[in-house]
């Protein structure tokens, strides 16, 4: 991992980024993610369906075919692993499928945090 990477997460990840988000401003976030992610339970797209991420082991969604190192790295979703991994997947999960670079704006990741937060279980 490239030393600006990992001084990127580590700033991100040791940030209290779902303290102050903005949920209503996190929904325009989550239209980056939209291609690819509903928050529709039970509706997957190219990604996984979103809705009941928080507290949810990663890899483990039924009817969705994840990547071995998906569904090996033994993450349960919440706040600071979310946090790590929209802001470099490909750096938090190795081999996983999602193309997305990340959100580079701490703001950004906050107020998606609090959408995912606000979506009913």
């Amino acid at each position: 991992m490239r030393f600006a990477t990992a001084l990127t997460l580590l700033t991100i990840v040791s940030a209290p980024a779902w303290a102050s988000g903005d949920a209503k401003e996190g929904e325009k976030v989550f239209a980056k993610c939209r291609a690819c992610h509903s928050v529709e339970a039970g509706k997957n797209g190219v990604g996984p369906s979103l809705s009941g991420v928080l507290g949810r082991k990663e890899g483990t969604l039924e009817k969705y075919a994840y990547s071995k190192a998906m569904t090996e790295k033994g993450v349960v979703w919440d706040e600071k692993s979310i946090t790590a991994y929209i802001a470099d997947p490909k750096a938090y999960i190795p081999g996983n499928k999602m193309i997305f670079p990340g959100l580079k704006k701490e703001s950004e990741v906050e107020n998606l945090l609090a959408y995912l937060k606000s979506l009913p279980k």
